[in-house]
């Protein structure tokens, strides 16, 4: 496996903003976060939110993190610009309000290549309803799944993958979990098509991480990992492993086993509790790294697939615990 690079959520790093800019008036600017991120030890890459996080000049924007030591990893897509959106981004009722987003995304995925990237994602939270009779499904799934090719065959060299998660902002997003983003991308039918798996998403899907993991890497591909953790009921995004330890580790196992050489993108929240960003981003790459040599030990015993075949649980989890704890 080649070395493991690690992005962020650039916007953590606004987080405590009065200790790292005491002199600061009102939001620092996205520059201003990847360079602290840039201080964050084994961080590697950032993903930008298109359009705010982009620069009209993006070749100087990607050049300037270059000098911080930090890549792009991809863009991914925020659907503010316009408050129509709020009823739907490729959804919407409105035939000018959709076409606006799928060329909003087209922008967006030529901003990515300009950047030298080649992943967009897109998060498609305001698709969805919220009422009964509010919505009619069959034409909303057409509309959603039309513009999804239409974005992915966009730019066939630029991978277009699909962030699900159940709800929020509406109360029912139109992809909820994996069945249902892997059946619109079948229908979508385009190559460069993809899903990113959310930890934190996956659990309130009420799904396991591995198993998600690996319906995907059989459907489709798997051309995105967010890490965090939660409680199942909300998208918390707690620091990596901080709740669901083994379940990290077996998502991790199933995406090595899978051949999954992306980036691993820490999708956590320090500023909604305060935390300090550059600390919390480093014990996020510290987890992951100590569950990675957890994983070399596994790959070493035989007797853990021997277990797995004969779904001997009792066997498996003693291993995994002596993998872990040394026990």
């Amino acid at each position: 496996m080649p070395h493991q690079r690690f992005a962020t959520r650039l916007n953590s790093f606004a987080s405590r903003a009065h200790e790292y800019w005491p002199d600061l008036t009102g939001k620092p600017s996205p520059m201003q976060m990847a360079e602290r991120a840039s201080t964050a030890e084994g961080l590697t890459d950032v993903d930008l939110n298109f359009p705010d996080h982009v620069e009209k000049d993006v070749l100087a924007q990607t050049r300037r993190l270059n000098d911080l030591g930090l890549q792009i990893n991809g863009l991914a897509m925020r659907y503010y610009t316009n408050p129509g959106f709020k009823l739907g981004a490729f959804t919407n009722p409105d035939a000018a309000t959709r076409r606006e987003a799928i060329d909003l995304t087209k922008r967006g995925i030529d901003a990515a290549r300009a950047t030298g990237s080649d992943l967009m994602t897109i998060w498609l939270g305001q698709d969805g309803f919220d009422y009964s009779f509010q919505a009619d499904y069959a034409k909303m799934w057409q509309d959603e799944v039309d513009a999804i090719r239409e974005v992915a065959d966009h730019d066939k060299d630029c991978a277009v993958s699909i962030e699900y998660k159940p709800n929020e902002p509406r109360a029912f997003a139109l992809l909820p979990d994996m069945a249902t983003t892997l059946l619109a991308i079948k229908e979508a039918g385009s190559d460069n098509l993809g899903v990113t798996l959310d930890f934190a998403h996956v659990l309130y899907a009420d799904e396991v991480p591995a198993f998600a993991a690996a319906m995907i890497a059989r459907h489709s591909k798997l051309l995105g990992v967010h890490l965090n953790d939660g409680y199942g009921k909300r998208d918390d995004g707690l620091m990596v492993g901080s709740v669901n330890t083994k379940a990290t580790l077996e998502l991790l196992w199933q995406i090595k086993k899978d051949g999954y050489e992306g980036a691993i993108y820490f999708d956590t929240f320090p500023d909604a509790s305060g935390l300090d960003p550059v600390k919390e981003c480093e014990a996020n790459i510290a987890t992951v790294n100590g569950l990675m040599a957890a994983i070399g030990r596994l790959e070493a015993d035989n007797r853990l697939s021997d277990a797995i075949a004969r779904q001997d649980a009792v066997s498996s989890q003693t291993i995994v615990n002596q993998a872990i704890l040394g026990a």
